[in-house]
């Protein structure tokens, strides 16, 4: 299968001497184009500074990340800043919804900032999909926890990335909830033929995924499969 992303020799440290932590070690794997990826590891082995790469919201002390074939470091900071933008969609624990703006603005807002016209059609696709044909005019603060994260994963769809990025989106929800989050995700993938790469401490929610990745202590480890 085409490869979408690929990390090599990727490494990451903090400090020197001996304060020095080597917040990732080495890391090198691939990603195929529609799979559907969940990292998990214990807190603070190195799960969210792997996002933060993968992401371009951090650089690393060494090695590449190619996403798309372009080698992302390699870019300059207006280059990097443009192609982050039409390339990654990014999912939050926290939503980071704008609270002046409806389920629909939310939705459409990266791609006004990116001075493209929204595809009408595929945003109402969107929002039946995502059960929010119905409150596509309601503001953040009348959703419910579930419904604003659906409203996340539509702004991370919305601009038809490459690749998505999703850190811990359900810690802020309740079991049901969370598994509802999983499915829609895990829909959208392969509803749009799209790539979704997933942190989560939840091992059963990791289930839901294609393959499994494990960090600990900045070393990824292929667990393989999720339904082995």
């Amino acid at each position: 299968m085409l490869e979408i992303l690929t990390t090599k020799n990727l490494c990451k440290t903090y400090g020197k001497d001996d304060v020095k932590v080597e917040a990732l070690k080495d890391v090198s794997f691939s990603v195929s184009k529609g799979e559907f990826i969940a990292i998990v590891g214990p807190s603070g082995s190195g799960k969210s500074t792997l996002l933060n790469m993968l992401g371009a919201l951090d650089y690393p002390s060494s090695g590449q990340v190619f996403l798309d074939n372009r080698d992302i470091f390699c870019m300059k900071e207006d280059e990097l800043s443009v192609f982050r933008r039409r390339n990654i969609g990014f999912i939050f624990q926290a939503y980071n919804l704008v609270p002046e703006l409806n389920v629909e603005e939310n939705l459409i807002l990266p791609l006004l900032l990116d001075y493209q016209q929204p595809d009408k059609a595929y945003i109402n696709e969107l929002l039946n999909i995502l059960g929010l044909a119905d409150r596509r005019h309601h503001l953040p603060n009348q959703l419910s926890g579930g419904q604003q994260q659906r409203v996340a994963i539509g702004r991370a769809l919305a601009a038809r990335p490459a690749i998505i990025l999703a850190d811990e989106p359900t810690g802020n929800l309740d079991s049901k909830n969370s598994r509802e989050v999983i499915n829609l995700l895990k829909l959208s993938v392969e509803q749009f033929q799209q790539t979704a790469i997933m942190i989560t401490h939840n091992h059963s929610l990791a289930s839901y995924a294609d393959r499994v990745l494990s960090v600990e202590d900045g070393i990824v480890t292929d667990l393989g499969s999720a339904r082995q």
